[in-house]
Protein backbone atom coordinates (compact mmCIF):
# COMPACT_ATOMS: atom_id res chain seq x y z
CA UNK A 1 0.00 0.00 0.00
CA UNK A 2 1.49 3.01 -0.75
CA UNK A 3 1.56 6.11 1.50
CA UNK A 4 0.41 9.76 0.97
CA UNK A 5 2.59 12.34 1.90
CA UNK A 6 1.10 14.47 4.48
CA UNK A 7 -0.35 18.05 3.23
CA UNK A 8 2.10 20.34 5.87
CA UNK A 9 5.40 17.72 4.20
CA UNK A 10 3.98 18.21 0.11
CA UNK A 11 3.69 22.04 1.16
CA UNK A 12 7.08 22.23 2.61
CA UNK A 13 8.55 20.45 -0.54
CA UNK A 14 6.80 22.76 -2.98
CA UNK A 15 8.31 26.15 -0.74
CA UNK A 16 11.64 24.56 -0.86
CA UNK A 17 10.88 24.20 -4.42
CA UNK A 18 9.72 27.98 -4.64
CA UNK A 19 12.65 29.20 -2.79
CA UNK A 20 15.10 27.33 -5.23
CA UNK A 21 13.75 29.02 -7.91
CA UNK A 22 13.72 32.59 -6.73
CA UNK A 23 17.43 31.95 -5.73
CA UNK A 24 18.48 30.80 -8.83
CA UNK A 25 16.54 33.96 -10.61
CA UNK A 26 18.03 36.36 -8.06
CA UNK A 27 21.58 34.92 -9.22
CA UNK A 28 20.63 35.36 -12.89
CA UNK A 29 19.75 38.26 -11.92
CA UNK A 30 22.78 39.42 -10.75
CA UNK A 31 25.12 37.98 -12.99
CA UNK A 32 23.11 39.78 -16.20
CA UNK A 33 23.68 43.12 -14.17
CA UNK A 34 27.45 42.48 -13.60
CA UNK A 35 27.83 41.34 -16.88
CA UNK A 36 26.28 44.45 -18.15
CA UNK A 37 27.97 47.11 -15.84
CA UNK A 38 31.85 45.36 -15.98
CA UNK A 39 32.65 47.22 -18.62
CA UNK A 40 31.16 50.53 -17.67
CA UNK A 41 34.52 52.13 -16.78
CA UNK A 42 36.02 51.04 -20.16
CA UNK A 43 33.17 52.88 -21.88
CA UNK A 44 33.52 56.21 -20.29
CA UNK A 45 37.05 56.41 -20.67
CA UNK A 46 36.88 55.32 -24.83
CA UNK A 47 34.18 56.96 -25.43
CA UNK A 48 35.23 60.51 -24.22
CA UNK A 49 38.45 59.69 -25.84
CA UNK A 50 36.63 59.41 -29.08
CA UNK A 51 33.74 61.98 -28.22
CA UNK A 52 31.19 59.59 -28.61
CA UNK A 53 28.28 59.29 -26.45
CA UNK A 54 29.16 56.46 -23.85
CA UNK A 55 25.19 55.59 -23.99
CA UNK A 56 25.61 54.86 -27.85
CA UNK A 57 28.47 52.43 -27.35
CA UNK A 58 27.29 50.63 -24.12
CA UNK A 59 23.92 50.59 -26.36
CA UNK A 60 26.15 49.16 -29.76
CA UNK A 61 27.90 46.48 -26.70
CA UNK A 62 24.80 45.06 -26.02
CA UNK A 63 23.00 44.67 -29.64
CA UNK A 64 26.11 43.40 -30.96
CA UNK A 65 27.26 40.85 -28.80
CA UNK A 66 25.06 40.92 -25.05
CA UNK A 67 28.32 42.26 -23.43
CA UNK A 68 29.78 38.80 -24.26
CA UNK A 69 33.93 39.42 -25.05
CA UNK A 70 33.83 35.92 -26.39
CA UNK A 71 31.32 36.56 -28.81
CA UNK A 72 32.11 35.54 -32.69
CA UNK A 73 29.83 35.75 -35.60
CA UNK A 74 29.61 33.91 -38.11
CA UNK A 75 30.89 36.50 -40.72
CA UNK A 76 34.18 36.85 -38.28
CA UNK A 77 33.37 39.60 -35.98
CA UNK A 78 34.94 39.72 -32.87
CA UNK A 79 34.17 40.30 -28.86
CA UNK A 80 32.38 42.68 -27.59
CA UNK A 81 31.21 45.22 -30.16
CA UNK A 82 31.75 42.78 -32.82
CA UNK A 83 34.76 44.22 -34.89
CA UNK A 84 35.90 42.89 -38.17
CA UNK A 85 39.48 42.19 -38.18
CA UNK A 86 39.74 44.32 -41.45
CA UNK A 87 38.58 47.24 -39.43
CA UNK A 88 40.44 46.44 -36.26
CA UNK A 89 43.75 46.71 -38.53
CA UNK A 90 42.18 50.15 -39.74
CA UNK A 91 42.05 51.34 -36.59
CA UNK A 92 45.16 50.20 -35.58
CA UNK A 93 46.92 51.91 -38.76
CA UNK A 94 45.26 55.01 -38.06
CA UNK A 95 45.44 55.42 -34.11
CA UNK A 96 49.28 54.08 -34.16
CA UNK A 97 48.93 50.87 -33.11
CA UNK A 98 51.67 49.01 -34.70
CA UNK A 99 51.95 45.00 -35.49
CA UNK A 100 48.09 44.90 -34.63
CA UNK A 101 46.78 40.92 -34.83
CA UNK A 102 43.67 39.79 -35.57
CA UNK A 103 43.81 38.12 -31.68
CA UNK A 104 44.28 41.55 -30.45
CA UNK A 105 40.23 41.77 -30.77
CA UNK A 106 39.59 39.55 -28.38
CA UNK A 107 41.05 41.95 -25.40
CA UNK A 108 37.71 43.62 -24.56
CA UNK A 109 39.59 47.27 -23.88
CA UNK A 110 41.03 46.86 -27.62
CA UNK A 111 38.00 46.36 -28.91
CA UNK A 112 35.90 48.38 -27.29
CA UNK A 113 38.71 51.01 -28.20
CA UNK A 114 38.58 49.63 -31.98
CA UNK A 115 34.59 49.60 -32.37
CA UNK A 116 34.30 52.96 -30.65
CA UNK A 117 37.27 54.64 -32.98
CA UNK A 118 34.84 52.96 -36.23
CA UNK A 119 31.57 54.52 -34.60
CA UNK A 120 33.32 57.85 -34.22
CA UNK A 121 34.59 57.71 -37.74
CA UNK A 122 30.56 56.96 -39.35
CA UNK A 123 29.34 59.41 -36.64
CA UNK A 124 31.92 61.86 -38.55
CA UNK A 125 30.64 61.14 -41.87
CA UNK A 126 27.41 61.62 -41.13
CA UNK A 127 27.79 64.79 -38.64
CA UNK A 128 25.96 67.08 -41.68
CA UNK A 129 22.51 65.40 -41.40
CA UNK A 130 19.37 66.44 -38.86
CA UNK A 131 20.60 63.45 -37.02
CA UNK A 132 23.54 61.30 -38.05
CA UNK A 133 22.93 58.34 -35.66
CA UNK A 134 20.98 56.28 -37.51
CA UNK A 135 23.24 56.87 -40.70
CA UNK A 136 26.27 55.64 -38.46
CA UNK A 137 24.53 52.75 -37.11
CA UNK A 138 23.29 51.30 -40.43
CA UNK A 139 26.89 51.76 -41.65
CA UNK A 140 28.49 50.40 -38.32
CA UNK A 141 26.15 47.19 -39.12
CA UNK A 142 25.66 47.25 -43.05
CA UNK A 143 28.75 49.44 -44.12
CA UNK A 144 28.89 52.78 -45.74
CA UNK A 145 27.87 51.44 -49.04
CA UNK A 146 24.79 50.24 -48.81
CA UNK A 147 23.83 53.55 -46.60
CA UNK A 148 24.69 55.32 -49.57
CA UNK A 149 22.05 52.94 -51.80
CA UNK A 150 19.49 53.86 -49.43
CA UNK A 151 19.75 57.97 -50.00
CA UNK A 152 16.37 58.24 -51.52
CA UNK A 153 17.31 62.44 -51.70
CA UNK A 154 20.68 62.22 -51.90
CA UNK A 155 22.77 64.09 -49.50
CA UNK A 156 19.50 65.82 -48.44
CA UNK A 157 18.05 62.75 -47.28
CA UNK A 158 17.05 63.23 -43.50
CA UNK A 159 17.11 60.08 -40.93
CA UNK A 160 13.02 59.49 -40.77
CA UNK A 161 13.97 59.18 -44.62
CA UNK A 162 16.32 56.78 -44.28
CA UNK A 163 15.13 54.80 -41.92
CA UNK A 164 11.86 54.22 -44.26
CA UNK A 165 14.41 53.76 -47.15
CA UNK A 166 16.45 50.45 -45.29
CA UNK A 167 15.68 47.76 -47.66
CA UNK A 168 17.11 45.45 -45.02
CA UNK A 169 14.67 44.45 -42.37
CA UNK A 170 17.39 43.58 -39.96
CA UNK A 171 19.24 46.17 -40.36
CA UNK A 172 16.23 48.95 -39.78
CA UNK A 173 15.81 46.50 -36.54
CA UNK A 174 19.44 46.96 -35.74
CA UNK A 175 19.13 50.67 -35.72
CA UNK A 176 15.57 50.99 -34.08
CA UNK A 177 17.10 49.04 -30.90
CA UNK A 178 20.39 50.75 -30.71
CA UNK A 179 18.60 53.69 -30.66
CA UNK A 180 16.04 52.56 -27.90
CA UNK A 181 18.78 51.22 -25.62
CA UNK A 182 20.81 54.23 -25.63
CA UNK A 183 17.90 56.42 -24.87
CA UNK A 184 16.56 53.95 -22.07
CA UNK A 185 20.58 54.55 -20.40
CA UNK A 186 20.43 57.93 -21.39
CA UNK A 187 17.37 58.84 -19.80
CA UNK A 188 17.65 56.65 -16.26
CA UNK A 189 21.91 58.33 -16.54
CA UNK A 190 22.92 54.86 -16.25
CA UNK A 191 25.66 52.98 -17.89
Amino acid sequence: MKRRRSLPRRLGRILELILLVAAVGAVAVLYLRWREQRYNPLIEKIAEKYDVDKFLVKAVMRQESGFDATAYSKKGAIGLMQVMPAMGEQWARATGHPGFKRDALWDPRTNIEAGTWILAQALERWQERDDPVPFALAEYNAGAGKVVKWLPNGAATTAEELMAAITFPGVRRYVERITGYAEKYRTKDQL
